[in-house]
């Protein structure tokens, strides 16, 4: 059984909501993250799923499964749920980089959050507590894509240290439209050294 609660100081109960930084509140104390398992396989895709049917986060146009999401557990590349009550409502999820050596200490980070949740700031405690865990195991870089457009999280992922790099035009297309990407990456300096 995973520890079931393991929020870090830095983002205990007071902790920012969503992309109005500076505003703080309470969290609902039912509201707490700690690390996946492959149980939570089926929650995860449901959350990811969303995902994909909006349009708003992902390339991805096929529904993942559990057994889809179990595969993502490979013991090396962490990943983090975020739960209300006993609900999952919230990942986010670390993965393989490029399978070169040189590029073991880097990861490809992504964080989904159920519709009806977003904006109350359990991604930013979900991606928080992934950025530790990642520091913990000796990554050094973290990077991610984002659609321009995809206002919210381009704020989030700034506020937790992450830079615009570049964009990538006409990346893919979804749903018969040409889609850019914005280039993010977070270095951990601590695991630099």
């Amino acid at each position: 059984m995973p520890p079931v609660l393991t929020v870090s100081p830095a983002i205990s109960a007071w902790a920012p909501l969503g992309v109005r930084f500076g505003s703080y509140e309470r969290l609902s104390f039912s509201m707490y993250v700690r690390r996946a398992h492959p149980g939570d396989s089926a929650a995860i895709a449901a959350v990811y799923n969303q995902g994909i049917e909006d349009r708003v986060a992902t390339f991805e146009t096929q529904p993942r499964s559990a057994q889809d999401v179990t595969a993502w557990f490979d013991g090396r590349h962490p990943i983090v749920v975020g739960e209300e009550g006993q609900e999952l409502i919230a990942f986010a999820a670390t993965a393989s980089y490029r399978p070169r050596a040189c590029f073991a200490g880097i990861a490809e980070v992504s964080v989904y959050v159920d519709r009806r949740f977003r904006g109350r700031g359990i991604g930013r405690l979900v991606l928080a507590e992934l950025l530790q865990e990642a520091e913990e195991l000796g990554f050094w870089k973290l990077v991610s894509r984002v659609f321009p457009e995809n206002q919210a999280s381009r704020a989030l992922i700034q506020s937790l240290g992450f830079r615009e790099v570049g964009v990538y035009e006409k990346h893919g297309c979804l749903d018969g439209v040409w889609r850019d990407l914005v280039i993010v990456e977070r270095l951990i300096l601590r695991n630099l050294r």
